[in-house]
């Protein structure tokens, strides 16, 4: 059977795929194929090794449809993918910080004279003002009552400070991560209704408190899995990139918006793939940094640097509780890894991005 392997269905793909001449992606299209006859893709002709057929095409669109066809003993037979051209791709990075609601409690409890008086604050302003970071700030409405903290809603967060949210706007975005904490995977079975109703009562008070300039499109979900059928009401949204893990364990693939195994299998060896069905591209988290000590950091990020398949685009992250020294999994140099990861994309030459402008930061 007639089967084009690569490019795979939904491949986000840029200039460390193939070749860019005359304004167009000259990329290798590989797959199986039966015996006695001939192939062409788009057009090419392909050369043929037993089962196997390449040929090099060009792409000179953003959304392009390559198709293989055959003819011979087997009839005739065709097969069709749909690739996304990054076509004004370059290296970047964005940052996103899961789990947020100490901080607002901390900053609403404390009264401070300026935002930045918060540490945690102060220390996402210095990475910015050191490295030009940008920050998605993922928001809980509900701070819950545990770790002798008391229990916090954003609606009791005062408007003072919105002139410096409005200020700091273009490199800290405020978003939707979930109602709360707990329970665990909130949205996984969760109806669309539930899931856009939390995400407008965050959003109503973001905006209330912070001005619409700091309120940014949603890119991570809390755990990572919503229904498929939430998918359209998310795009409707606005979303155009959710982030998630989809990495392989011993009991399949998780923290992957429910992708089937093979796409799944697909984004973990890639950077992002794109879901023509839902208009929303998957992104694949790189490192998170509360799980990655300072000497690990390095480690981690290099592998996917050297790898065409991952180096375009670094997806960092990590979650705010681990800065906080009442939290009871609390790390001590937490801060030192997130700016680690952050000075070693940044002396490779990545640039800081929000994924929710263009496509996952770069122009369309």
């Amino acid at each position: 059977m007639l089967r084009i392997d690569e490019p795979f269905h939904g491949a986000v793909l840029n200039g460390n795929h193939g070749n860019i001449a005359d304004g167009k992606l000259h990329l290798t299209v590989s797959g199986e194929c039966p015996a006695y006859g001939q192939v062409d893709v788009n057009g090419v002709p392909a050369l043929i090794a037993g089962s196997r057929f390449h040929a090099t095409v060009p792409i000179g669109r953003r959304e392009a449809d390559i198709t293989a066809s055959y003819r011979g003993t087997y009839g005739h037979q065709q097969h069709t993918v749909r690739v996304l051209w990054d076509k004004h791709s370059f290296p970047r990075y964005r940052f996103s910080i899961d789990d947020n609601s100490f901080w607002l409690r901390d900053v609403a409890r404390e009264q401070y004279d300026s935002l930045f008086d918060c540490f945690y604050l102060k220390m996402l302003q210095r990475l910015n003002t050191e490295y030009g970071a940008k920050f998605t700030v993922n928001i809980y409405f509900e701070a819950q009552e545990e770790f002798g903290q008391e229990q916090f809603f954003i609606t009791d967060f005062p408007d003072r400070y919105r002139g410096e949210f409005e200020q700091s706007a273009d490199w800290l975005g405020l978003t939707f991560h979930a109602y709360a904490n707990k329970p665990d995977r909130p949205y996984q079975y969760a109806s669309p209704d539930k899931l856009m109703d939390d995400m407008e009562k965050v959003h109503a008070q973001i905006t209330r408190f912070a001005g619409e300039q700091s309120l940014v499109i949603p890119t991570v979900i809390h755990w990572g899995m919503v229904l498929p059928e939430a998918l359209p009401a998310l795009y409707d949204s606005g979303v155009r990139v959710l982030s998630g893990f989809s990495n392989p364990s011993s009991f399949g693939f998780d923290v992957n918006y429910w992708l089937d195994d093979v796409r799944s299998e697909q984004l973990w060896r890639h950077d992002a793939l794109m879901d023509f069905d839902s208009g929303i591209a998957f992104s694949r988290v790189d490192i998170v940094c509360n799980n990655r000590p300072v000497d690990e950091v390095a480690p981690t990020l290099a592998p996917l640097a050297d790898d065409p398949n991952h180096a375009e685009i670094m997806d960092l992250f990590t979650h705010e509780q681990y800065f906080w020294d009442f939290y009871s999994s609390y790390i001590p140099d937490h801060p030192q890894r997130v700016e680690t990861a952050i000075r070693w994309v940044t002396e490779r030459g990545y640039k800081p991005v929000f994924f929710h402008e263009g496509f996952m930061g770069a122009p369309v």
